[in-house]
Parts: structure tokens; C-alpha cells; sequence
């Protein structure tokens, strides 16, 4: 993979013990002896570094794909036009793989640490490796992960498996989680250094738990006998576990202070200081983003109270979208709105706003799912409907039990339709995950449409349009990013070879 130097340990060996003192330093591109930076200096940076991508390339990747997301055509020209004429390559969103890589090798150097009394520490970095080791597999297939992040002693690291990374990285959860409820005499406890759960270990085991199932039930499509044994017996291992049940949110010390201090997706939005008015500055990124047509009918059609927070209505309570691929209507020939909603209030609220990691609402739909599918007990429609409401909390929006008795009518958006097939009560629990990580995780929910597409079951595929003038070899959407330019140039001898159709005709494991 991509030769990366690992510049944030040496910042984190001058750090005390709290996440925001490491947004104070400036990265270095000097060396440091790894091993004088203990694991209690370095998971800040690591928690941080690793954040930054989930919530700006990988966001947008899967906002954008899911037609969530058009763009301001009557104030900017050429922009998204590789997203919209879905004009896959080796360089179309290579961010993400070079920065995922990074932030999961940075977990790896804690986790093999020489220091004792870290297990806690330890444990964290396996957790958050996972988190982000499945995306790799998820958006790529197969990847280097058991020969990766090994520096100069390999810098070629061999491809692996994606369904034998799967059921390693449950196996390092499953090993966080029993280093977390058996310490160790002399094991050190976590505190502020700890920018997501601030050392709160029974929150990492759920955290944990909720990832695991999350694990799981990407590849709960599969009929193969060896996965259907594989599955009953990690789902009984998590029959009774404790789950998310509240955001998991990151913030380090995120400030108006200076940029490297600013939230990573407010830094994104908005300059670091207000106007004379105490009102935000909006960046281009802010001005260029815009709802989609697609997003803001399925929103104002159900009277969803998250519509006017998830996007900001140009006038009454109602957003206005943009079709993908339009052109402005001033002087384009386009037929696009002369004023279309930007992102809301319960996206862009302040330079110190939290990140979020996991939201309460989808751990919820995500148990609601296993419950549907029979791999744990409960109550699905409790389960739905109390992810909706924490959706609503999330965004600050009201009207979450006038929404949830409506929703609950309509087929493919409501788990209680009355009528519903098993299919479509499936699509509803897809829907609310799209609508709840909104903006949030854009990764997560194109991800999860796409294990939806697998044999056109639910039938969610043509609920979801095209751009116009999109052109694909399958008519669709792709199915996986292509390998980056860096891999070919650095592990040519391992990494696969492509074509662009691949992008649209394999998939991960999961899809098959």
C-alpha cells in the first residue's frame, strides 16, 4: 500500500493526558522513537486523524451516491461532475483509502506497543481498528490487513481475503471485549485522552457489541452454509448484550481557535469566525451542497419533522432539491430551482460541535433488523420506532410521534404499514437509517444500499434515480471504489488488477 510515514506519534510524545491539547500541536514531518509515545499519548491523535475521513470524503462518497446530496447549479458550474456521470476510476475518491489506512495504522502501532498496564488503551484501538477496517472491506473487497501497517519491514503487504478479514476483525472485538471486563493487575485507567467514550469502558463494550452486529449483519444476505452456521453462532454470543444507546460522539477540544482546532466537518463548512451579525461565514463547500430533489420529496412526503434540521426550507417548512445533473435555470437551459435548500441547522451548528461515531438511532435499527430476521429476540416495531425518535433528538427536530404514527402507514418507510411483506418492512428499516444518518455517515447508508440491491431484494434500487445523463455499464450505480493509483504504484505486485466494469460487476463478499 501507499508508503506513509506516521508523523502524529512524535506530536502526541509532547502531549499531556486530554484530547485537547493534542489539536494544539502542529504535525511534524520528523521521526520520533515510537515506542517512548505510550498508548495514553497517541490514542487522541488516532481517534482524531481516523475521524476526519468518516466525516468529510466518506460522507460525501455515500451523501452524493445516495442522491441525498445535489449541488448548487445557479452559483457554481462543474462541480460533482465525476460523482454525477458516475465517471468511476483509479482516482475517483483515492482519499479515502490513503487516509483510512493511515488512521488504522495509527491503531496498529498502539496495539503493538511494548508498554504494559495499556490493556484498556489497547483494547480502544482494536475496537476503532475494526470500525474503520470495515469500511476498507466494505468500499474495496479484498485489502492488506494481516501483513499491513508493518513499515519497512514489509512495505508490500499482500492482499487478503475480505471474508476472512470479516471474522478476524470480529475475532479482535470479541478480544477487546474480553480484556475490558478482565483487567489485569496494574492495568491503567483511561481518562480524557480518550476523545470519543472519555474512558468510559462499559460504554466501549457496547460500542463494541453494536459494531459486531453491525459486522454481522452486512453478511446476514449470504445462504451459504458455512456463513448461516458462522452467524447463528456469533448472534447467540450477542443474545442479551448491551448495545449503543446513546450517540457515541468525538470531540477532542474542537474550537473556533484555529483550523486544525475546528470540528473537521464544520472546518469543512464555515470560517473560523462569525460576521458583525454573529452569524457563520459559509465556505464554498457549504454554498456548493444542496438537497436533492430525490431527498427532499421523500422527506416533505411523509411530513418528516427532521426534513427542515437535515436541510435548511427556502420558504415554510418544506425543503427544495435539486435534480442530480441538472443545469441552472437562469442560463443553462436547466430546469432547476432558483432556490434550493442548503444543509440545516442540525447539521452545521458550531465550530465545537461533536462528531459523531455511532448513533442511538442506529444501533436501534440495526437490533430492529436482527429482531426481523430471527437472529435475536425482541421487538422489532418497539425497536423502530424508538430509533426514530432518537433520530429526531439527534437533529433537534419535534414531532417525532405525529411522524412515527404516519410513517407507520406508509409501506417501504413505515416498519407497522399495515400489508407490509417481510421485504418491505426491511426496506422501511433501510429508509429510516438513510434518513437518520443523513449528512452523518454517508459511508454507512451507501454501503447498507448496496447489500440492499443484492438480487434487487428489498426492492429499494429503483426508489433510488440516477443522475441525468449517467451512463454506467450495468445502469447503475457501482458496487465498490477501484484500488487507488498509490497501490499500483507502490504494490503493484500485489494489489489486483481492475477494470472500471469491476466497479460495477464484483462486489464484497457480502454481495455475492
Amino acid at each position: 500500500m501507499k508508503r506513509i510515514k506516521f508523523i502524529l506519534p512524535l506530536i502526541a510524545g509532547f502531549m499531556l493526558f486530554s484530547c485537547s491539547d493534542y489539536l494544539d500541536i502542529n504535525k511534524s514531518p520528523n521521526n520520533a522513537d515510537g515506542n517512548s509515545v505510550t498508548p495514553d499519548l497517541s490514542l487522541a491523535a488516532a481517534q482524531s486523524d481516523s475521524y476526519r475521513n468518516l466525516t468529510r470524503r466518506m460522507n460525501e462518497y455515500g451523501n452524493v451516491f445516495m442522491n441525498n446530496w445535489g449541488a448548487n447549479v445557479n452559483s457554481f458550474t462543474g462541480g460533482y461532475a465525476e460523482e454525477f456521470g458516475i465517471f468511476v476510476s483509479n482516482n475517483f475518491y483515492d482519499d479515502i483509502w490513503d487516509g483510512v489506512y493511515r488512521g488504522t495504522g495509527l491503531y496498529t502501532k498502539i496495539i503493538n506497543h511494548p508498554a504494559q498496564g495499556y490493556d484498556n488503551h489497547k483494547a480502544i484501538a482494536k475496537i476503532c481498528k475494526a470500525f474503520y477496517f470495515q469500511y476498507l472491506v466494505d468500499l474495496y473487497g479484498d485489502v492488506p490487513y494481516f501483513e499491513a501497517h508493518q513499515g519497512v519491514n514489509n512495505a508490500t503487504p499482500k492482499y487478503d481475503d475480505d471474508q476472512a478479514i470479516y471474522r478476524d476483525l470480529v475475532k479482535q472485538i470479541d478480544d477487546a471485549i474480553q480484556t475490558i471486563q478482565n483487567p489485569v493487575a496494574g492495568t491503567r485507567a483511561v481518562g480524557t485522552e480518550d476523545c470519543i467514550l472519555r474512558g468510559d469502558m462499559d460504554g466501549w463494550v457496547r460500542f463494541a457489541n453494536t459494531l459486531k452486529l453491525r459486522i454481522l449483519l452486512r453478511q446476514s444476505e449470504l445462504t451459504d452454509q458455512d456463513t448461516l452456521d458462522y452467524l447463528a453462532l456469533e448472534f447467540q454470543k450477542l443474545e442479551g448484550a448491551l448495545f449503543v444507546e446513546a450517540d457515541v460522539l468525538i470531540n477532542p477540544g474542537y474550537s473556533s481557535g484555529s483550523d486544525s482546532r475546528q470540528n473537521p466537518w464544520m472546518n469543512l463548512m464555515v470560517e473560523l469566525k462569525k460576521n458583525s451579525s454573529n452569524q457563520f461565514v459559509y465556505r464554498n463547500a457549504f454554498n456548493f451542497r444542496r438537497a436533492s430533489a430525490h431527498i427532499a420529496g421523500q422527506l416533505n412526503a411523509t411530513q418528516d419533522g427532521r426534513r427542515s434540521r437535515i436541510f435548511a426550507p427556502v420558504t415554510g417548512s418544506d425543503i427544495t432539491g435539486v435534480i442530480q445533473g441538472d443545469q441552472s435555470a437562469l442560463n443553462q437551459g436547466g430546469t432547476a430551482p432558483l432556490a434550493i435548500s442548503s444543509l440545516g441547522p442540525g447539521l452545521v451548528k458550531d465550530n465545537s460541535q461533536d462528531g459523531y461515531m455511532m448513533l442511538r438511532a442506529e444501533s436501534l435499527l440495526l437490533q430492529a433488523e436482527a429482531v426481523h430476521k430471527g437472529f435475536l429476540t425482541g421487538n422489532a416495531q418497539t425497536l423502530f420506532n424508538q430509533a426514530i425518535t432518537a433520530s429526531f433528538t439527534t437533529f433537534g427536530a419535534t414531532g417525532s410521534g405525529a411522524y412515527i404514527t404516519n410513517v407507520n402507514t406508509i409501506v417501504g418507510k413505515g416498519y407497522g404499514a399495515p400489508g407490509a411483506t417481510l421485504d418491505e418492512q426491511l426496506e422501511a428499516i433501510f429508509y429510516q437509517k438513510d434518513v437518520a444518518l443523513n449528512g452523518i455517515n454517508g459511508a454507512e447508508i451507501f454501503i447498507e444500499y448496496t447489500r440492499a440491491r443484492k438480487n434487487g431484494n428489498p426492492l429499494i434500487d429503483e426508489n433510488i434515480p440516477m443522475p441525468l445523463n449517467s451512463t454506467t455499464p450495468t445502469d447503475k450505480k457501482p458496487r465498490r471504489l477501484m484500488y487507488p493509483i498509490s497501490e499500483y504504484a507502490s504494490n503493484s505486485a500485489n494489489v489486483p488488477v481492475q477494470t472500471i466494469s469491476d466497479a460495477y460487476n464484483t462486489a464484497p463478499f457480502w454481495f455475492k
